[in-house]
C-alpha cells in the first residue's frame, strides 16, 4: 500500500533523483524515518517492484547547516568506503548513488542499499553481544585499502573539553594534561572512525540474545587510517555512556581477545582512551538526546555526564 505522506515527506528534487535511480518499473512507495543519528536524516524507502513485491534502500540526507557545510567531503569519502567494503565480507550496504553537493538533491545525499536487522541500544543481552562488536572491529581494521584514506583527524584539544558539573577537577585536569602531549607512534591501519552500537546492526532472534549475530555496519562518513587504538577507545567511550563504565573498560579486553592488536605499552593506549573520553565531553547532551529518542529514556544529559566522569576517572586510575 502507497504511504503518500511518508513519501510525500521526501523533499521533491531528493524524490525524483532517487526515481531515476531506480529499476524500470519501480517506484517509492514509502518512507520511514530510521532514528538515532545525529548529523543527518535517515529513510528507510520501500520501492514497489514491476512484477510485485517490494525492496528497501536507505537514504541519508544532510540538511543541518553545520553538517551540510561538511557534508560533500563526508559523502564522497563514504561513497568510497562502500565501494572498496563491497568485496571484502565486511557488511557494509552497498552504494546505489551520491549527490555529494546537492546539485540534483535539495541537501546533499546518499542513496545505497538497505540490510538487514537493527541497532540494539538497550543493557540486556550486552554480555553476548560485546564479543561481536570486538570481533566485528577487528574485521573492519584487517581491510588493506590499494589506495588508504586519509590520515585520521582529532579535533578535540585541551582548550576545547568541557568538564562536568561536580567532576574532581584535579583528576580532570590531569586527563586535560594527558592529550596536551604529542600523540604516540602508531602502525596504522584502515578505521571506522564511528565503530559503535549506533551504527551495527544486530539481527535478535526469538531465541534471545545468546544467538543474536551482527548483519551490518553503517555511517562509513569518515573512514580514516590511523592507530587501531582510536577505534577502539570510541566504542568504549559509547559502550561506557550508554551502558555504565564497566562496559567501556571491558570492551578494550574484549578487542584484544579477538585478536586485535592495541598499542604494547598500557600508556599509549590510555592516551587513545583519555583522548575519546574527553572528546565525548563536547557532545554530551546531544548524545543524551539521540539516546532517548531512540528509546532510552532514562539517558537524561546528567546520567550521561555521570557515566563519563566516572569513565575516566576509571581510565586516570588504571596502571599505566
Amino acid at each position: 500500500m502507497t504511504n503518500r505522506d511518508e513519501v510525500a515527506a521526501v523533499r521533491p528534487s531528493t524524490l525524483a533523483w532517487v526515481n531515476r535511480h531506480l529499476e524500470a518499473g519501480e517506484r517509492v512507495v514509502g518512507a520511514e524515518v530510521l532514528h538515532g543519528g545525529i548529523t543527518a536524516e535517515t529513510r528507510r524507502l520501500t520501492i514497489g517492484r514491476r512484477g510485485g513485491g517490494t525492496r528497501d534502500l536507505v537514504l541519508r540526507t544532510f540538511v543541518d547547516p553545520y553538517y551540510v557545510g561538511h557534508a560533500e567531503d563526508w559523502l564522497h569519502r563514504e561513497a568510497d568506503a562502500l565501494t572498496l567494503l563491497s568485496g571484502t565480507g565486511v557488511p557494509a550496504p552497498g552504494l546505489v548513488a551520491v549527490d555529494p553537493a546537492a546539485a540534483h538533491c535539495e541537501y546533499p545525499s546518499l542513496l545505497m542499499t538497505h540490510l538487514e536487522g537493527r541497532t540494539v541500544l538497550e543493557d540486556e543481552g550486552l554480555e553476548t553481544r560485546l564479543p561481536l562488536l570486538a570481533r566485528q572491529l577487528v574485521a573492519i581494521h584487517a581491510v588493506r585499502p590499494v589506495e588508504r584514506p586519509r590520515e585520521y583527524v582529532a579535533l578535540t584539544t585541551a582548550d576545547t573539553v568541557v568538564t562536568p558539573k561536580g567532576a574532581d577537577a584535579a583528576v580532570w585536569a590531569a586527563a586535560i594534561d594527558v592529550i596536551r602531549r604529542p600523540a604516540p607512534p602508531y602502525e596504522g591501519c584502515f578505521l571506522h572512525r564511528d565503530f559503535q552500537p549506533g551504527n551495527v546492526l544486530f539481527e535478535v532472534p526469538p531465541t534471545g540474545a545468546a544467538d543474536a549475530r551482527i548483519t551490518g555496519v553503517v555511517d562509513w562518513a569518515q573512514p580514516s587510517w590511523g592507530p587501531a587504538d582510536l577505534d577502539v577507545a570510541h566504542c568504549s567511550t559509547v559502550l561506557a555512556l550508554l551502558h555504565g563504565p564497566a562496559w567501556g573498560l571491558r570492551f578494550a579486553e574484549a578487542y584484544e581477545e579477538a585478536g586485535g592488536v592495541p598499542a604494547a605499552a598500557a600508556s599509549e593506549r590510555r592516551y587513545w582512551q583519555v583522548r575519546d573520553g574527553l572528546a565525548a565531553s563536547e557532545e554530551v547532551q546531544q548524545v543524551a538526546q539521540a539516546w532517548r529518542k531512540a528509546g532510552r529514556a532514562e539517558l537524561t544529559t546528567r546520567t550521561v555526564e555521570e557515566r563519563l566522569d566516572a569513565y575516566v576517572t576509571a581510565l586516570m586510575e588504571a596502571p599505566g
